[in-house]
């Protein structure tokens, strides 16, 4: 292959969005779909790593999973957990797209993954494969079920895993029937633990100069998750009790009804649960021994509950609101899904961003919530279009016009739909 020519690498750069976080030259080739590998791959992009996106034919699903798109290809979804990166379109199920994969992972810091390691394997795209020809590459996967399991290799979306891994089964406790998080929450966590595994990696390839595989299980992530949280004395080996945080699992664990609408508190000390018996009327229950410490009220978490939701009912959110800012007894309003759009801390931070995107106009965004006093990603680059970037990253590999357009006519790489 012949270098690129200056001039295309010129026109990607002009094109390109200014980085000056503190994953500033770190480059990113994102092998992932739906939700957890774009949430990892967008955390490190945010933090200003180049993450180039290989789609294939077709493109990423989420681009058709959501209502409300304006073009085809680009759901809000999509739009959301997609910014800050460009997008190949590449067919590997053909040589020449595979090959085109490859010579971008051999230049990368980083291969992300969430397609199955049996696939991976027989695509040459394992760890071993790759880093004969890139020793310091971090080479993440991730996976529904960890290896060494009878789970392993079996395909599984969010759903399965909010079942199996005990998510569902904390509503079974609290109210009688297990549900889900109505919220992908198994994607989210994992994708946000796959992108820290990497950011650990990175760091110990500074000091060792060599790269290593990463494998971020989805299953046992959550296992871990829940476990951690209720395990409780089942911690011990005979259980010195039941599994489960009672206080957690109460039925009345949610945003209490008030006058005109919703409130939750926390007084958890004895300082704040004493305030808060005082402001609704009922200081004697400061003297209940069901209630007169945080270990008495932990084992009366029903009875405990029950006394909020009796004496909240009295007054209105706004009210209450007041009254606790007064006592340092902690509140908050509930928020809607829509209330968020206009919630006022939200507002003063500047945690929603509009931008004009390329084909979809004005859009809403979140804005990145972790601040770097060393420098962030200054500029935001909007969520691609399906083979936006494919001829300038081709170009950058050093991919001759003739051949780039020889793979687009043969479909080995593509652009938009």
């Amino acid at each position: 292959m012949a270098p690129a020519d200056d001039g295309a690498l010129q026109a990607q750069s002009v094109n390109r969005p200014v980085q000056t976080g503190p994953l500033d030259g770190v480059k990113v080739v994102d092998l992932t779909t739906v939700v957890v590998g774009p949430i990892c791959t967008r955390t490190l992009a945010d933090q200003g790593a180049d993450v180039v996106k290989v789609e294939a034919p077709g493109g990423d699903i989420l681009r058709f999973l959501a209502a409300g798109s304006r073009t085809p290809a680009m759901s809000g979804k999509f739009i959301n957990f997609n910014r800050n990166k460009r997008s190949i379109g590449l067919n590997i199920k053909q040589p020449e797209g595979l090959a085109a994969l490859k010579a971008l992972i051999a230049e990368a810091d980083v291969f992300v993954s969430n397609v199955r390691p049996e696939a991976l394997l027989r695509a040459g795209l394992d760890h071993a494969s790759l880093s004969a020809a890139n020793p310091r590459l971090i080479h993440c996967s991730i996976l529904a079920f960890g290896r060494g399991g009878r789970y392993y290799n079996r395909p599984a979306y969010d759903p399965i895993i909010q079942s199996l891994s005990g998510v569902a089964g904390t509503f079974h406790r609290a109210i009688g029937e297990p549900r889900f998080v109505p919220m992908v929450m198994t994607d989210h966590t994992t994708g946000l633990i796959a992108a820290q595994s990497i950011g650990f990696a990175l760091y110990r390839r500074e000091k060792t100069g060599v790269g290593e595989a990463i494998d971020v299980p989805m299953f046992e992530n959550m296992a871990s998750f829940v476990t951690s949280e209720h395990l409780g004395a089942a911690t011990f080996d005979p259980p010195e009790g039941p599994t489960g945080d009672a206080r957690l699992l109460s039925p009345d664990y949610r945003p209490l009804p008030t006058l005109d609408g919703y409130i939750t508190v926390g007084p958890n000390n004895n300082a704040q649960a004493f305030a808060f018996f005082a402001a609704i009327g009922k200081p004697e229950l400061k003297d209940d021994p069901r209630f007169n410490t945080a270990i008495t009220r932990t084992q009366n978490a029903d009875a405990f509950f029950k006394v909020r939701v009796e004496g909240l009912a009295q007054k209105t959110t706004a009210e209450w609101l007041e009254i606790f800012a007064a006592c340092d007894v902690p509140a908050a309003r509930y928020n809607s899904i829509d209330d968020l759009l206009e919630d006022p801390h939200l507002l003063d931070t500047g945690f929603w961003n509009f931008d004009d995107h390329p084909t979809e106009g004005r859009i809403r965004r979140t804005s990145v919530a972790n601040k770097f006093s060393g420098g962030m990603r200054q500029e935001t680059l909007p969520a691609p279009q399906l083979g936006r970037d494919t001829r300038g990253v081709l170009a950058a590999l050093g991919y001759p016009e003739t051949q780039i357009e020889a793979m687009l006519a043969s479909g080995a790489a593509f652009e938009g739909l």
